[in-house]
């Protein structure tokens, strides 16, 4: 990309998203207006698509709602983007879960991603050299 596009964009580009990857479960907290009256409304889902970079990178997020199988795209740099919560890291081996449109029910589940990395801070240990025993 051109120097100058990114020089431009670099004021927009949020920096406190966490990590997302396609399988993750998350809350999108979305501003809404209504009529004079500005809201936070939460949209809970799984990503099932990734795509863009820059000012235009943004997530698809799909949710089953009354049975009916609904999704919305994020662009993730909007300004009516609130905050992103991930409730929930997938396991897929997959980098877009369209397959996931036609199953319903429990063949919808994602396996959870269990453990992982995590920042273990080591502290370094003292060592004291032994003294020589003495002979008598």
């Amino acid at each position: 990309m051109n120097q100058i596009i990114r020089d431009i964009e670099a004021p927009f580009i949020k920096d406190d998203l966490p990590e997302l990857n396609v399988g993750d479960s998350v809350k999108v907290f979305v501003k809404i207006i209504e009529g004079g009256k500005e809201r936070t409304q939460g949209y809970e889902g799984v990503i099932i698509k990734r795509r863009g970079s820059g000012i235009g990178k943004t997530i698809t997020v799909r949710r089953v709602f009354q049975g009916i199988g609904i999704e919305r795209v994020f662009p993730l740099n909007s300004p009516r983007i609130e905050k992103i919560k991930v409730l929930r890291r997938g396991v897929v081996r997959r980098a877009k879960l369209y397959y996931l449109r036609q199953r319903t029910g429990k063949a919808t589940r994602i396996k959870e991603k269990t453990g992982g990395r995590r920042e273990v801070e080591v502290k370094p240990t003292k060592i004291v050299a032994e003294k020589p025993e003495e002979q008598s």
